[in-house]
């Protein structure tokens, strides 16, 4: 069983890290189940991922306070908005499909913002 959780765990962070640059993929879970399945298969694994110079402080933060650093919003949210309006304004011709996703945009950006915000100096 630890093999299996230790190779899920790896595709789940692989589809996290994506997440940070792909808007419609999410970061957060994906990590997240990163953590519980490396917890439960390798304490080496998961002692790495909290120790990850990037991924470590994301994890840790909202492991312990539900909270989002500032910096993660930011880029989160920016990357979520240039990818979206590129496909609205150039990609998509049907209206539904860009109001589509101007919905789901709008619907993530909600859920970001509901988290709070963890600054570096705190």
């Amino acid at each position: 069983m630890k093999y299996i959780y230790l190779s899920v765990g790896t595709l789940s962070l692989a589809l996290g890290v994506a997440g940070i640059f792909l808007p419609v993929l999410p970061t957060t879970p994906f990590l997240l189940l990163t953590a519980a399945l490396y917890f439960r298969s390798s304490p080496r694994a998961y002692a790495w991922l909290l120790r990850h110079k990037y991924l470590g402080e994301y994890i840790r933060s909202f492991r312990e306070d539900r909270a989002i650093p500032l910096r993660a919003k930011i880029v989160s949210l920016t990357l979520l908005w240039l990818t979206s309006l590129h496909c609205i304004l150039l990609l998509f011709d049907p209206w539904w499909l860009k109001a589509l996703m101007l919905a789901v945009a709008a619907g993530i950006t909600v859920y970001i913002t509901s988290f709070k915000t963890r600054r570096s100096h705190e």
